[in-house]
């Protein structure tokens, strides 16, 4: 047969919308409760002190005798970033600037709703567990007298740089911008939470659930944006 009369090969049919909303919601609900599991199984360890509960207290003296007046006083300079006022002041200068460039009321509304709910998690987990901070005199000053358990530094360094990564990978056309934002916010994320066992304000399990906690928070806001952009009447993705 002549090669020009030949069929051409047929070509695989991209998944249609129905597909990719399935997909999607498929994948980001597995991700999210897997985390969640994760999570509770944290959870019941610090509340019946077993499993990984039992770290807490070799990871925080370990962590106390490699402790150095200069690694002290940069580490608590970098642990201050993560409270209140910093990180709101971050999140707007961040949001503002891919606002100026992408002009995308998204980046708004995602933001505030992601803090607004890390804030509260933090807040009702205090509240609801109850949980002593590791004694003062394991800590470097100042010392902080709320309850630890998550760690309210951890989860909202977590969630809002995880956010501001999100968006930027959602709206950047370069690479390594994408890349460069996620590595930010992971270093981020990780480096606020080990401060807060390096200086004695919060144990190991506070921590590891604070992470965990603030993962899952991302993965039920990524996963909720991702369906609405792929609704018929959600505007096209960038």
């Amino acid at each position: 047969m002549d090669a020009a009369a030949r069929p051409s090969p047929a070509r695989p049919k991209r998944p249609g919308p129905n597909t990719s909303l399935a997909l999607i919601g498929a994948v980001g609900m597995v991700i999210f409760s897997l985390l969640v599991m994760a999570g509770d199984r944290v959870y019941d360890a610090v509340t019946e002190a077993e499993g990984i509960a039992g770290l807490d207290r070799p990871v925080l003296n370990w962590m106390i005798a490699h402790r150095t007046p200069e690694l002290n006083a940069a580490i608590t300079a970098f642990t201050n970033l993560g409270r209140t006022a910093p990180m709101v002041l971050m999140a707007l200068l961040l949001c503002g600037l891919l606002y100026w460039r992408y002009r995308e009321i998204s980046i708004w509304v995602l933001m505030i709703i992601a803090a607004v709910g890390s804030v509260t998690f933090t807040l009702v987990g205090k509240a609801a567990v109850g949980r002593a901070r590791p004694p003062v005199t394991d800590a470097v000053p100042p010392y902080e007298t709320s309850f630890s358990f998550p760690s309210g530094h951890t989860l909202n360094s977590t969630v809002i740089a995880g956010m501001l990564a999100y968006l930027t990978f959602w709206l950047a056309k370069r690479l390594w911008v994408r890349v460069l934002a996620i590595i930010a916010a992971v270093a981020w994320a990780v480096a606020m939470g080990l401060s807060r066992i390096y200086l004695g304000h919060h144990w190991l399990t506070d921590v590891v659930f604070a992470w965990l906690l603030g993962m899952a928070w991302l993965a039920l806001l990524i996963t909720a944006h991702q369906l609405l952009l792929r609704f018929p009447f959600a505007r096209p993705s960038r």
